[in-house]
């Protein structure tokens, strides 16, 4: 829970405040750019909600944020925000929202299909998501992107009984499958798992239609208005990672959604296959 004397000194006067305990995830500012905004090492408020659907979604910003850095004096609309999630994307793509501390605020989907539905990392085990969950379906399938973005997977086993799936070089031996090798696999005719490791030994990437739900792997710099990844945070290979991305120039897609950093769509395969090959250049001759 935020408290208001711990509140940011650079928040916008009003009833939302970020307070000190913001870990700096994103999460706040890239769901509800109209109210938060970095503040450098922390988010902070930069315009206070001025109409019911800035409200709404500053709200569950709060409800999303891992730690409970975001406050408001006003509470009205915090019931109404915890019930919000899954939000929709696009079509049949929801983001869960409930981000989890355990992967840093890491974004997760769900993928609502008639083959079953499917969730692409973990979001925290809240229970009004889990409710939500299942008046959508339930889940079927649990991808794994990475070590880093598992939170409470075994929650949504015990919940849903679905698969887990994930690269064996990231561990966790209780999955139901650990995939091997570097070639795709296909899940079902639409589900098509990309191993690209490099950020983590096991990283790989989810292609569903014209989705691709990257993980750590690949997402977009709003600042620099392009493609990137992360040297910085990069914990196996970024030579690795650097190849695993010029792979993906192989496959079809006009979204990327990544578990941190920006989601983007292009309008179209070509484009998106062309902003690709600038952030390669660029990444390459760092």
């Amino acid at each position: 829970m935020a408290h208001r004397r711990d509140a940011h000194p650079d928040n916008l006067p009003g009833p939302f405040f970020v307070d000190r305990t913001c870990i700096d995830c994103g999460t706040c500012y890239q769901f509800a750019p109209d109210t938060f905004e970095d503040g450098g090492d922390h988010a902070r408020v930069h315009t206070q909600p001025g109409d019911a659907a800035t409200l709404l979604k500053a709200s569950m910003a709060l409800v999303a944020c891992p730690v409970g850095s975001i406050g408001t004096d006003d509470r009205v609309d915090i019931p109404t925000a915890s019930r919000a999630f899954p939000h929709p994307l696009a079509d049949g793509v929801f983001f869960c929202g409930y981000t989890s501390e355990k992967s840093f605020g890491a974004w997760s989907y769900l993928i609502r299909r008639p083959g079953g539905n499917v969730l692409v990392d973990s979001p925290r085990a809240a229970e009004p998501l889990m409710k939500n969950l299942e008046a959508l379906g339930g889940v079927a399938l649990l991808v794994l992107s990475h070590r880093d973005d598992v939170a409470d997977h075994a929650a949504y086993r015990a919940r849903f009984g679905c698969e887990r799936v994930m690269h064996r070089r990231d561990g966790h031996p209780d999955m139901e499958r650990l995939v091997e090798g570097e070639a795709p696999i296909p899940l079902a005719e639409d589900l098509l798992l990309i191993p690209t490791p490099g950020h983590t030994a096991g990283s790989v990437c989810l292609l569903y239609r014209d989705f691709l739900f990257t993980g750590d792997h690949l997402w977009w710099n709003p600042d620099q208005g392009r493609l990137s990844a992360s040297r910085t945070y990069n914990w196996h290979s970024w030579t690795q990672q650097l190849d695993s991305l010029e792979k993906l120039l192989a496959f079809d897609f006009t979204w990327v959604l990544p578990g941190h950093g920006s989601i983007h769509q292009a309008s179209s395969p070509a484009v998106m296959r062309a902003e690709l090959e600038a952030a390669l250049r660029i990444l390459r001759s760092r």
